[in-house]
């Protein structure tokens, strides 16, 4: 392919703001440590700054943008932002990695079993809820019926089918009407609107329950509107960023509708996306200007508690707890103290580190799918820094987080409960008070 062929099929990275993105790389080598990829590959392309490498030979043309070198070590890339933090040059490592998969994904052919796949999930499944929640009730049947148990056991499912399998957690009948406004308890400190997610929401519903009642009791009515959809992070991750902004736009509508002081998320992953409509939607004249407003009102539900814990728990929890961050919501939204802080406000509750709390769990999105391999090492290693502090429980604020902690203790101590930090909030709570009821 010639140099100007590559520069016309992939303007998003020959943009001046691409290319000066990349030029705030000094190449110091600061973000080979914090990458979780360089040691388990041990190669410079799988680092942040050999990334970066091959970006620019891309950008510039000196790379073809199909070239199958720059494809394997940009699909390598977690997208967990731990370079960000250690970068002095300030590297808006995000901008950069989401740019070179939409480069990947215009410059190659999925095969048909990988496009049904993502089909099916990312356009069929995740922006309807009502599937969802169908799927998961089929997937409560197959595992009641003993038929997960076999298919564990003979292993007998194709690997991308075996990777999404293998997240599955343990699953309870579930179902919470929220067409109606959650009203607030004891003195009303103000209104919030929250984002119920979609795979969040059928398959880890409890999270969802115990986020709105912990709002309720701190004086919040929570609003969950009906027209919301999928964030888009899924779909950003895999490099489909026309599907990302047309359920970005319709979360823009939805939430904008309402008069609320905050849109609260309580998925990390989720959060970060909600955060940048922005940037997805800044060549969009009609969304521009709405997509910031809708973003300025977004925080984390961690964030969100830790300012306003009006009606802190007075009721024990003794439990020795450790707290599994998640990279995109510490590094990509920097909110890494409030989830501690709350956590130390429920008595009785003694929170252990991890000795290496930075390091990703190896979900990344739809990464422990497309590469079970890498991140299943990657699981490996946060699950044994989990069980060396001898927790009692694990806490979580994200989705994708809850799902893969829960396959990595599966084995090793099946047992260990995964909890979001606002069902451990949910559950001091109910020690003291009775349960809120619509």
């Amino acid at each position: 392919m010639s140099s100007a062929a590559t520069m016309i099929d992939i303007p998003l990275m020959t943009t001046a703001e691409y290319q000066a993105k990349l030029e705030q790389c000094i190449h110091c080598g600061m973000c080979l440590e914090a990458c979780p990829t360089y040691p388990v590959f041990g190669t410079e392309m799988d680092s942040p700054r050999g990334r970066i490498a091959l970006m620019r030979g891309v950008a510039e043309g000196e790379i073809p943008a199909d070239d199958p070198t720059f494809k394997t070590h940009i699909d390598r890339c977690l997208g967990c932002l731990a370079c960000e933090p250690a970068c002095p040059s300030g590297v808006d490592y995000r901008v950069l990695i989401e740019g070179a998969r939409q480069t990947v994904e215009q410059h190659r052919t999925p095969g048909p079993i990988e496009r049904l796949v993502r089909w099916i999930g990312l356009r069929q499944l995740m922006p309807h809820l009502g599937r969802l929640r169908l799927m998961a009730a089929l997937m409560l049947l197959y595992q009641w019926s003993g038929a997960q148990f076999v298919v564990r056991r003979l292993g007998v499912l194709p690997p991308t089918l075996a990777a999404m399998e293998a997240i599955l957690p343990p699953l309870t009948p579930h179902r919470r009407d929220d067409r109606k406004p959650f009203p607030a308890r004891g003195q009303r400190r103000g209104r919030v609107a929250f984002l119920r997610g979609c795979i969040q929401e059928a398959f880890l519903g409890q999270a969802n329950d115990a986020t709105i009642r912990v709002l309720q009791r701190n004086g919040y009515e929570v609003l969950v509107p009906q027209l919301q959809t999928c964030c888009g992070a899924a779909q950003i991750h895999a490099g489909d960023e026309h599907a990302a902004k047309a359920l970005a736009r319709a979360n823009i509508d939805a939430f904008l509708a309402l008069d609320v002081d905050a849109v609260i998320c309580n998925a990390g992953g989720c959060g970060m996306v909600l955060k940048d409509y922005g940037h997805l939607l800044h060549d969009d004249a009609n969304y521009r200007a709405r997509a910031h407003m809708f973003s300025s009102t977004v925080q984390d539900v961690t964030e969100f508690l830790a300012a306003h814990l009006h009606t802190p728990p007075t009721g024990s929890l003794p439990l020795r707890v450790t707290y599994v961050d998640s990279c995109h919501l510490r590094n990509g939204q920097r909110v890494v103290n409030q989830p501690r802080a709350l956590l130390r406000a429920i008595p009785g509750l003694e929170l252990i580190e991890l000795a290496h709390a930075d390091r990703c769990c190896g979900s990344a999105g739809t990464y422990n799918i497309t590469q079970p391999s890498t991140a299943n090492t990657l699981l490996a290693d946060k699950t044994a820094d989990i069980l060396a502090t001898g927790a009692d429980a694990v806490a979580v604020t994200n989705t994708g987080c809850h799902l893969q902690v829960i396959a990595g203790l599966r084995q090793a101590k099946p047992n260990l409960p995964v909890l979001h930090i606002v069902e451990l909030l949910d559950r001091a709570y109910a020690t003291t008070e009775p349960k809120v009821r619509r």
